[in-house]
């Protein structure tokens, strides 16, 4: 099989991917489109929205379709690091006594951290390793976790008493930062139809490997980019660090992660190159939670999307 069929045959793969979702969510074509981008470049995504809106479905579901092991983590102010990690316990085996260390809910390929921001700090830190370094750190001890590793965190607009709001440090972690709005009205006509009838839910097929995730992976980094589109690029990263309504701009990490999420999203729409139309596409959900209004633009009601959209 030479380079091309095998491809188009990945192509063809990513495309009944988004046909398995669609099984179970109904619309919210960008947000599914997003996951996948956020996928394909083993990156992890900050998921916002308000409560009953199918994120936690919609993550089961991808997990199902491409063989990856899942695993939620529901974050209470009293959750520890440990939980979330795993601890060393003791076991007792024919009279002995030996340490035995119990994996926690992390050691999985695709972890899903509902509300991360009820989580207290120390707790937010114990991802953090997790996230950027694929390893974690318990009793003196590094631990891999396994390949392909994604942590996606919902977090809820709404409520604010009892949360701990993520820190710049951590939220620039995220590749993407995902807005899930609410559905159309034929939309949610249709999502009632289908459950609340009584039927079981849609069975999902898995149609991507884990090894077939991984190669998609190299074929989206080795993707070609014109200079002038890279160089766009980063001027428009640059620019966030002096536009006059933002007191503190985008770091070069949103200049590699905006590249690469565009060569994502070229990969996902057939294409063997990067267009200005993939970098526009993907412009708000990677800079959106990297920018932090002044306060004078937020009382004016301007937003990190706004900026974005008057740099594009």
């Amino acid at each position: 099989m030479n380079g091309n069929d095998e491809i188009d045959r990945i192509q063809r793969r990513l495309a009944a991917l988004r046909e398995e979702v669609a099984k179970r969510i109904v619309g919210q074509s960008d947000v599914v489109e997003q996951l996948l981008v956020c996928l394909l470049c083993d990156g992890n995504a900050l998921i916002e929205s308000n409560p009953g809106l199918g994120k936690t479905t919609l993550v089961r579901t991808i997990a199902e379709a491409t063989d990856l092991s899942f695993s939620r983590i529901q974050n209470t102010p009293d959750l520890m690091p440990a939980d979330i990690t795993g601890t060393e316990i003791i076991r007792e085996s024919g009279g002995d006594r030996e340490f035995v260390f119990e994996r926690g809910p992390v050691f999985a390929n695709l972890v899903l951290a509902d509300e991360i921001n009820r989580a207290t700090p120390k707790t937010q830190a114990a991802l953090l390793e997790a996230m950027q370094e694929k390893q974690v750190t318990t009793a003196g001890e590094t631990r891999e976790l396994p390949r392909p590793f994604f942590v996606l965190a919902t977090q809820n607009p709404i409520d604010q008493e009892g949360t701990y709001p993520l820190p710049e440090a951590q939220t620039d972690r995220f590749l993407l930062k995902i807005l899930v709005e609410y559905p159309s009205r034929d939309e949610e006509r249709e999502i009632v139809d289908r459950y609340t009838t009584g039927a079981p839910d849609p069975s999902v097929d898995r149609v991507l490997s884990r090894d077939g995730l991984q190669r998609v992976q190299q074929l989206v980094r080795g993707m070609p980019i014109a200079d002038d589109v890279r160089d766009d690029v980063i001027d428009l990263v640059r620019e966030t660090r002096t536009d006059e309504d933002v007191e503190f701009g985008a770091s070069p990490r949103a200049s590699m992660g905006l590249v690469l999420a565009a060569k994502a999203r070229a990969f996902l729409e057939g294409r063997s190159h990067v267009s200005w139309e993939d970098v526009e596409a993907m412009a708000h959900p990677v800079l959106r939670h990297r920018l932090i209004v002044d306060f004078r633009a937020e009382r004016e009601g301007v937003t990190p999307d706004d900026v974005v959209s008057d740099l594009l």
